[in-house]
């Protein structure tokens, strides 16, 4: 029998080669990475429905909370390159987006959509990944899932993968890279459907999703540099609607007619109005101001731009 000596150099070369092709789950020197925003449905496909004939429908949801993360991205980081699989009212089969993420070598793929349910009180967010063993995706499902919570204030279901479904996910299964598609809320339950309708919510949600992003590939990229010189990404107005001397509930019938989720805050003052009264967050007081007219009609004429 003949004995080929392999030098150990060649091994190392070619362990090296075969894990710059692994797809999803190890990560390589680069000046720059892509992500593929996935809007869910559209076109004909208009996804769930709330029980309001004045919402809008998830795919058009869908696609607004995707702009909105697009545009933070665009903002806010540099070095990152981000591709949309739908800008307007189309409907990409699923194959198309899988092969959008693919043939663009996107190194992360996020799918956004609103969720749906029998049941009117289901409620908050979800984070979904092919399987709980590719642990990329999982850090990065579980940080949007954290954002989502302290960020934007929504009840977090947890990161779940196909064993939770008991079906799975072509957008999850057949792309090559960390893949999440995220649940931004139920449009089944008529608050959450409500809080999806309105500005804040769309902009607070992405700004949830751009944040996780940005903790993950600061991470897993410490060669690139992605943070720009600019603001920090921080929803500092507000629109104070009214105030009060003792504790209102947030849910009375007086405040569903704004349409917007009601947040009160108890001030630390001897005051005999402790209690404020706001809804929305903006980056600057021209974006709140012009909401302020919108409150205004809808009862609150005393609404004021407040910074938070």
């Amino acid at each position: 029998m003949v004995h080929t000596f392999i030098p150990m150099r060649f091994v190392a070369f070619l362990l090296l080669m075969f894990l710059s092709f692994w797809p999803g789950e190890v990560t390589g020197q680069k000046n720059s990475i892509t992500l593929v925003i996935d809007p869910g449905h559209g076109g004909n496909d208009p996804g769930h429905l709330s029980e309001s004939s004045t919402h809008l429908t998830e795919k058009e949801l869908n696609l607004k909370i995707a702009q909105f993360l697009g545009g933070y991205i665009e903002k806010y980081l540099k070095n990152i390159r981000v591709v949309y699989t739908r800008t307007g009212d189309t409907y990409p089969s699923l194959n198309d987006r899988v092969g959008c993420a693919n043939n663009n070598n996107a190194d992360y793929f996020i799918s956004v959509h609103c969720n749906g349910n029998d049941r009117k009180a289901a409620r908050g967010t979800e984070s979904h990944v092919h399987s709980l063993s590719l642990s990329r995706s999982v850090a990065l499902a579980t940080e949007i899932e954290q954002q989502f919570s302290k960020r934007a204030g929504r009840k977090s279901r947890g990161v779940k993968d196909v064993r939770d479904l008991q079906h799975s996910l072509q957008v999850l299964k057949y792309t090559n890279m960390p893949s999440v598609l995220v649940e931004c809320g139920f449009m089944t339950n008529p608050k959450e459907a409500r809080f999806l309708n309105t500005t804040y919510g769309q902009e607070i949600i992405a700004s949830a999703i751009f944040r996780a992003l940005r903790t993950t590939i600061v991470n897993e990229h410490p060669s690139i540099s992605f943070v720009r010189n600019a603001p920090e990404l921080n929803l500092q107005y507000s629109i104070q609607i009214m105030s009060s001397r003792v504790p209102v509930a947030t849910d009375q019938r007086s405040f569903k007619k704004l349409k917007m989720e009601v947040r009160r805050k108890e001030l630390n003052t001897t005051r005999a109005y402790k209690y404020i009264y706001t809804v929305g967050d903006y980056n600057t007081r021209e974006d709140a101001q012009k909401e302020l007219d919108l409150v205004r009609t809808r009862g609150f004429k005393d609404a004021m731009v407040i910074q938070r």
